[in-house]
């Protein structure tokens, strides 16, 4: 376990970003910190109590993990971090940016250097800083996945724990401490050995980012049909946002094509979490349950502008994943078994979509 980092720390910078011709990363990292700064302070018994904590528990996690669902890692044992939520945003920015020059390491070339371009790429970092900034107050855990073996990899395949918003939980709603951190431990090490348990799910994951990204800025018959769309949910009284936030709106049909695609895996990858964070440790968490309900409680009850937030970045539908994944899992587990469930690892082609989701007897009759 890795110690925590002052966030007083200055962010690290790549003086490269700077040749980016659509996205000002630096600015971007820098909104994020000034946006989440509040509430990010914490006292050295604070901290030493977390990083003890979760060195702890993230190899009894892992174990339990392992013994749950039968994945073992491909890449050895978990590292895990607590992190302030500057260095998870910093995390983020790299990530991105990763997933970023897959798609388009061939069409910055391409891009004519303009005043209007200078401005765009100021306003697309600021946005990316501004959303990483919201959601930087709100993370608790996450598996950051090893993208590139070729840029850092020692920074990738990495745990984060969020320090001050774990605390913030623990005192609002009196978790014991020792199990709360254990069962989010749990749900983060699931992420782990799904991606890293399963051979082909992270090229596959790559794969679908890779075709959702490419193709993203759509021609004047592209906007159209997209205007055209937007129209007819509000005529038919749906809301817009509902599936997929605002990028359901700017997408084209080839990618939503592939966003449905995504929006399934995420979904089985989601539920499976919530699944096996609620049964692989009762005996060693008996508060399980009640952290489950009032966190589900926490998700659904947003109001005001935090709702809206959360519909514009597709926020409501990854909580509707969690849901409709876990509730696909254990119907597909009580109607037939484990071992019929587990036929979901051994092929993409084995990954239910997103309608299968919703009607698991689909996929089982498909698979079987």
């Amino acid at each position: 376990m890795e110690a925590i980092i002052s966030e007083t720390d200055s962010i690290k910078t790549d003086q490269s970003d700077n040749e980016d011709p659509l996205i000002d990363w630096n600015l971007a990292a820098r909104t994020a910190v000034r946006f989440s700064r509040s509430g990010d302070i914490l006292l050295d018994s604070q901290i030493n109590s977390l990083i003890e904590d979760f060195k702890e528990v993230t190899p009894i996690a892992e174990r339990l993990v392992e013994n749950e669902t039968g994945l073992v890692s491909l890449m050895g044992k978990a590292r895990g971090t607590v992190a302030t939520r500057e260095i998870w945003i910093n995390a983020n920015i790299a990530s991105f940016k990763r997933l970023y020059s897959m798609v388009m390491q061939n069409l910055s070339a391409d891009i004519p250097e303009s005043a209007s371009l200078k401005i765009s790429r100021s306003v697309t970092g600021f946005q990316v800083g501004m959303v990483l900034g919201w959601m930087s107050k709100r993370v608790l855990g996450q598996y950051d996945l090893l993208l590139s073996e070729n840029d850092h990899p020692e920074e990738q395949d990495m745990v984060y724990f969020l320090g001050s918003n774990i605390l913030r939980l623990e005192n609002q709603f009196a978790f014991p401490p020792r199990q709360f951190r254990l069962w989010l431990a749990i749900h983060e090490l699931t992420h782990r050995a799904q991606f890293t348990g399963v051979a082909w799910m992270r090229d596959y994951f790559k794969s679908l980012i890779t075709q959702g990204l490419s193709g993203i800025a759509p021609d004047l018959k592209a906007f159209q049909e997209i205007l055209q769309r937007l129209i007819n949910d509000i005529r038919s009284k749906v809301n817009p946002l509902e599936n997929s936030g605002i990028i359901g709106i700017f997408a084209s049909k080839e990618q939503l094509e592939v966003l449905a695609k995504v929006q399934g895996l995420m979904s089985l990858l989601e539920g499976h979490g919530d699944v096996i964070m609620n049964s692989a440790a009762n005996d060693l968490i008996p508060e399980a349950e009640r952290f489950d309900r009032i966190l589900h409680a926490r998700r659904s009850n947003m109001k005001g502008a935090t709702k809206l937030i959360q519909q514009l970045l597709g926020f409501d539908a990854k909580l509707r994943q969690y849901a409709q994944g876990e509730k696909f899992i254990q119907a597909v587990i009580s109607q037939t078994s484990l071992e019929q469930f587990n036929k979901v690892w051994l092929s993409s082609e084995n990954i239910p979509t997103f309608d299968e989701i919703k009607n698991p007897e689909l996929w089982m009759q498909r698979v079987n």
